[in-house]
């Protein structure tokens, strides 16, 4: 009698823990996973320069809300009001429904001092404008013998200084050292030499070389004076190869670095140019 009623209670037992591990399974394995899409993500799409009107439609049609924080920032590169930041960031797995933190970029571009970009190479300028989000203007080369330098810094025109408060995504205009300096000097008189024999007094000069005109004949006048003391202008006639004009002219005043133009006299190996 008790081995039947012990029979009896551990069959129901094995009931009961049968049941209770079909129900586990049930809610845990079954139920739970499609009321909460268990196992299934969303990938965050990438809402950076998206416009504010924009982002209603696109996040619910990806099963997604958003939130903008009151926390704003700004950026040059990016249109007014649009998404500048996001968390979670792009790509990241989330659930449906999460909720999307953006922040806005401003209307208004917060103020910011001036970097110091004097004496420092250009593209040095570059990064260091780069990184305050500030643009590279108009790059004017002047004479200066710090060569690519930075020598002053300019907004539309209004020349500005280190630590000056200015507009964040300022276009900043640069005067540029140009390597040669202020040394100004007589042109050097080049005329009834060879091509050769001028470019080199050019470049030995500190001067560049500019155009090089060919003409069939060159003619250049000199001045002599005669047994009475009046002053007679020569003609002479420059043979093949030889330099008849230059400019800028004998004895004008040179800036280092500029250039000089050359009319030579033909010959058989140029006569075609």
């Amino acid at each position: 009698m008790i081995i039947q009623k012990l029979k009896y209670l551990l069959k129901n037992f094995t009931y009961i823990i049968i049941c209770g591990i079909a129900i586990f399974l049930l809610i845990f394995k079954i139920y739970l996973p499609i009321t909460t899409n268990h196992g299934e993500s969303i990938s965050v799409p990438n809402l950076i320069g998206m416009k504010i009107e924009e982002l209603d439609k696109f996040l619910k049609d990806r099963d997604l809300r958003y939130e903008i924080l009151e926390d704003s920032s700004y950026s040059s590169e990016l249109p007014t009001f649009s998404v500048l930041k996001q968390n979670p960031i792009e790509n990241m797995k989330v659930k449906e429904n999460r909720k999307i933190y953006i922040t806005l970029n401003s209307k208004i571009p917060p103020k910011i001092k001036m970097p110091n970009l004097i004496n420092g190479s250009v593209k040095n300028a570059q990064l260091i404008l780069k990184s305050y989000d500030l643009k590279l203007g108009k790059i004017n080369y002047v004479p200066d013998m710090a060569v690519n330098a930075v020598i002053k810094m300019y907004i539309q025109g209004d020349s500005i200084a280190h630590n000056d408060i200015i507009t964040k995504g300022s276009t900043i205009d640069l005067d540029v050292g140009d390597g040669y300096g202020n040394q100004i000097f007589e042109t050097p008189n080049l005329l009834g030499m060879t091509l050769e024999e001028g470019m080199f007094t050019i470049i030995g000069s500190g001067l560049r070389v500019g155009k090089i005109h060919y003409q069939d004949s060159g003619f250049v006048y000199l001045s002599t004076i005669d047994d009475e003391g009046n002053e007679i202008q020569e003609k002479i006639t420059i043979s093949s190869g030889k330099i008849f004009k230059q400019y800028p002219e004998n004895s004008i005043k040179i800036k280092i670095g500029e250039k000089m133009n050359l009319w030579v006299v033909s010959d058989s190996l140029n006569a075609s140019s």
